[in-house]
C-alpha cells in the first residue's frame, strides 16, 4: 500500500542511518582512545580484567621502590663491611708486628697508636654506614624486610649483621691495646676471628643483594608481562579500525542517499491524480 501519511521507506532509511552512524561513532572513539574497551559499558567483563590487572601492574611499581632502598642499605652496608675487613686485616699487621720481643719501646709505642687508630675507624665507618637512616652493621641494628609482591604478603628480609668493635663479630674490644707483647700476641688470634666472622657476614650480605637484585629483574619483567596482557585485551587494532571507519563513512553517505530518495517517494502519488 502506497501512503502519504506513512512512508516505511524512509522509516527503514532513518533506522539503517542511526544503526551506521552509531556504529560510526563507537569507531572514531576507538581511533582516538586506542583502545576497544574503554570503559565498563563497552565490555563489562574485559573492563574489569583489564582493570584489576592494571592495578597489579601499579602495586608493583610500590615493591620495586621497596627493594631498591632495601638493596641501597645492603650496598652501603657491604661497602662498609669490606673497609672494615680492610682495617682489621691491617690491624693484624700491626699485632703481629707488636708482637716481636726484639721491638724497643719507642717502636711498639707507634704501633699500638696506629692499632687504636684503626680501631676507631670502624667505630667511624659503623656510624656512618646507613642509607635512608638505616644502619644493618650497628650494634642493635634491626632486620630490613623488602615487598616482595604486589600483595605484600611476601618479602625478602636482610639480616642484620653487628660489625661494631666488641660486638659479636668484631671481637676486638673497644679499649683493645697492643702496648705490650703479650697484648699483641693475643690480638692476633683475636683479630683474625674477627676477619672471619666479617668475611662469613658480607657473605650474607652479598646473597641477600642478589637476592633482591634477582627479585628485582623478575618483578620488571613481571610488570612489562601484565602490561602487555592487558594491551591485548583492550588495546585496538588501528589498521582494522581504519579500514572499518572508511567502509561506515561510505555506508553512511549511501544512507543518506537512500533516505532521500525515500523521502522522494510520496511525491510519485501526485502522478496519480494527474
Amino acid at each position: 500500500m502506497t501512503s502519504i501519511n506513512t512512508n516505511v521507506g524512509a522509516m527503514v532509511a532513518l533506522q539503517n542511518l542511526n544503526a551506521t552512524s552509531t556504529q560510526l561513532q563507537t569507531t572514531q572513539t576507538v581511533i582516538s582512545t586506542g583502545l576497544k574497551v574503554a570503559s565498563a559499558k563497552d565490555d563489562g567483563a574485559t573492563w574489569a580484567i583489564a582493570q584489576n590487572q592494571r592495578a597489579t601492574a601499579s602495586s608493583l611499581d610500590a615493591v620495586k621502590d621497596s627493594m631498591n632502598r632495601a638493596s641501597s642499605v645492603t650496598d652501603v652496608a657491604l661497602a662498609a663491611g669490606s673497609q672494615i675487613s680492610d682495617l682489621l686485616t691491617q690491624m693484624q699487621q700491626k699485632a703481629l708486628a707488636a708482637s716481636d720481643t726484639s721491638l724497643d719501646t719507642a717502636s711498639r709505642s707507634a704501633l699500638n697508636t696506629d692499632f687504636i687508630s684503626l680501631r676507631n675507624q670502624i667505630t667511624q665507618v659503623v656510624n656512618n654506614a646507613a642509607f635512608n637512616g638505616i644502619n644493618l652493621i650497628k650494634n642493635g641494628a634491626t632486620n630490613v624486610a623488602a615487598l616482595a609482591n604486589s600483595t605484600g604478603t611476601s618479602v625478602l628480609t636482610v639480616v642484620a649483621q653487628d660489625l661494631s668493635v666488641g660486638g659479636a663479630n668484631v671481637t676486638v674490644a673497644a679499649t683493645g691495646t697492643i702496648g705490650t707483647v703479650t697484648q699483641a700476641t693475643n690480638m692476633i688470634t683475636t683479630v683474625q676471628t674477627s676477619i672471619n666472622n666479617v668475611s662469613a657476614s658480607l657473605a650474607k650480605f652479598g646473597t641477600a643483594s642478589k637476592s633482591i637484585s634477582s627479585q628485582l629483574t623478575f618483578v620488571g619483567k613481571l610488570q612489562d608481562t601484565i602490561t602487555a596482557g592487558v594491551g591485548n585485551l583492550v588495546d585496538a587494532d588501528l589498521a582494522k579500525e581504519s579500514a572499518r571507519l572508511q567502509a561506515l563513512q561510505t555506508k553512511q553517505q549511501l544512507g543518506i542517499q537512500a533516505l532521500s530518495i525515500a523521502n522522494t517517494a510520496s511525491s510519485s502519488l501526485l502522478g496519480l491524480f494527474r
